[in-house]
């Protein structure tokens, strides 16, 4: 089926490296819509860093000044069909099954907030069980539990795929008993409380103050 392809806005992230951890995170909004950002490091093992590496290598070059050899093609973000505006970007495309409705599904993700400039309110690589491995985040495919906009993500994904997903504010958090809701109280608070906030929703913030992005990776599914 043929993509849409879709302009990145201006309020989507430019992201940087920071030189205290080496990990990509988001720096600041960036005012450019004319460059793809480079995407974040997805877990902190030697192989995953590795592959994202060579997964945004090509749009990295894509945007540095050579004449030593063509310029390569650049990803783009597309809008998931039936997803109520939920635009992707495949980082990594799976070459395992897809999930249907009913399928229990395992993902690892790392959630930001649009409205504060890129704040990373949620990892799952944060969660760590007694041996210290990370703990995917786990539901039910077409339960209604998690936001629409993460069902419409995982829906077309396969197993091992890897996608940034930008969601509206109608396909994210509606009330704050909606999954995924972050384990610690000060970054549920501080999310809920932006995306809710009465006085920004009546000076007509509200449709741009619930706008997430996800970096997801489908790491398994059961059929039930």
């Amino acid at each position: 089926m043929a993509s849409t392809p879709y302009s990145l806005p201006a309020s989507t992230f430019h992201l940087a490296r920071q030189p205290t951890d080496g990990v990509i995170v988001p720096s600041k909004i960036s005012a450019s819509s004319s460059s793809l950002p480079a995407l974040p490091l997805l877990s902190t093992t030697t192989t995953r860093r590795i592959l994202l590496y060579v997964a945004v290598s090509f749009s990295t070059l894509s945007n540095a000044t050579c004449n030593c050899w063509s310029k390569p093609a650049i990803a783009e973000f597309y809008e998931l069909p039936g997803s109520g505006g939920v635009k992707a970007l495949d980082i990594v495309v799976g070459s395992g099954e897809s999930p249907v409705n009913g399928d229990r599904v395992a993902i690892h993700y790392y959630g930001r907030l649009a409205a504060k400039q890129g704040w990373r309110f949620d990892s799952t690589y944060d969660h760590k069980d007694d041996n210290g491995d990370s703990l995917p985040f786990v539901f039910v495919l077409g339960s209604g539990r998690v936001i629409p906009g993460i069902e419409a993500a995982v829906s077309s994904m396969k197993i091992g795929g890897i996608r940034r997903v930008i969601i509206p504010p109608s396909q994210g958090y509606q009330n704050t008993s909606q999954e995924p809701i972050p384990p610690n109280f000060f970054d549920r608070q501080r999310l809920f409380t932006t995306i809710f906030n009465p006085t920004r929703i009546s000076n007509g913030e509200g449709s741009t103050l619930g706008t997430l992005v996800f970096d997801i990776e489908l790491v398994s599914l059961g059929h039930q």
